[in-house]
């Protein structure tokens, strides 16, 4: 067997068609038991059963035993961008558009249960952080169909010289050997963050370092960190490529929009929900700016081609 061919096996067994269909049922089948188990430890600890101190929110209302399915969700989210990055840029982007927002619904199921209804809901810090949430959620909801429709429009017209048919082979076979990486990285972090969520939900006192507060940043701000390093990979790479003005500016762009994502796990309140929303906004600009460029393009070849006719 060659290198190359082994190389191919492995990520056949990480990335194909069929494991994505696998994973999706396995987690499927993980998220409902997950559920079903966090409502019974939160109604077990309600009745007495299991005497621990009840310190954290999501022991408190069963409305939070939503977010424990949505964080087996969200990791299963992770693996689909990965999936993705050998196939399309613009749909790996997506993705990562999609994960915040789900990060963002899975925030307001657990603020869900611990708000306070009064007259001063507009003086309440967590009441505040719920309205930006929501309200965030649905803008970035309809950013993302923007971003998917700008995604699919195609204006190039194909006429790829050999040279740059290889390049592009050679691309998508480097864009392949970053996801096969990334496979081991997101499994090794899951398990990390699982580790720490499960210790601070039965130890809390043993894990005050760890809060439900900031449980998103265990996993997600790590892995973010590690996607701008794959990301700057891949630009410095997409250079054998294309040296054209704006694909590297759209590729920039992605990678900005990407940091601003990372930023916004160091932050909270008002500042973190708008840092969410800029990414978004600034990665749909970037995509509509370089469409533009596209259908410029594709009209100068067309003319061009029917000139020589």
């Amino acid at each position: 067997m060659t290198k190359a061919t082994g190389f191919e096996y492995i990520y056949q067994k990480l990335l194909s068609a069929k494991t994505k269909h696998w994973g999706e049922q396995v987690i499927l089948v993980i998220a409902i038991a997950s559920f079903l188990i966090h409502l019974a430890i939160i109604y077990l600890v309600d009745f007495g059963i299991i005497p621990i101190e009840v310190t954290s929110d999501l022991l408190k209302n069963p409305i939070a035993a939503i977010y424990t399915p949505f964080s087996f969700i969200l990791v299963y989210e992770v693996y689909l961008l990965i999936h993705y990055l050998p196939k399309s840029i613009t749909t790996y982007i997506s993705k990562q558009y999609e994960i915040i927002t789900l990060i963002i619904i899975r925030r307001l199921f657990k603020d869900l249960s611990s708000l306070t209804l009064t007259s001063d809901w507009f003086t309440i810090k967590y009441d505040l952080q719920f309205t930006y949430d929501l309200l965030a959620s649905v803008l970035l909801f309809f950013l993302i169909y923007l971003f998917y429709k700008q995604s699919k429009k195609r204006y190039r017209v194909i006429d790829n010289t050999a040279n740059e048919r290889e390049g592009i082979a050679r691309f998508i076979k480097i864009k392949k050997y970053i996801a096969t990486a990334l496979v081991p990285v997101l499994i090794i972090v899951a398990v990390y963050s699982f580790f720490n969520w499960s210790m601070s939900t039965i130890y809390p006192q043993t894990n005050a370092r760890v809060s439900f507060s900031n449980i998103n940043n265990i996993f997600f701000e790590q892995f973010f960190t590690i996607l701008i390093i794959a990301d700057v990979v891949l630009l410095l790479f997409s250079f054998f490529h294309t040296d054209e003005f704006h694909k590297v500016i759209r590729n920039s762009g992605f990678i900005i929009s990407t940091i601003l994502i990372r930023l916004s796990f160091s932050v909270s309140g008002l500042l973190n929900t708008l840092l969410i929303v800029s990414a978004t906004i600034f990665g749909l600009l970037i995509l509509i700016i370089h469409n533009k460029f596209e259908k410029e393009k594709a009209a100068e070849m067309a003319d061009s081609s029917s000139n020589k006719v």
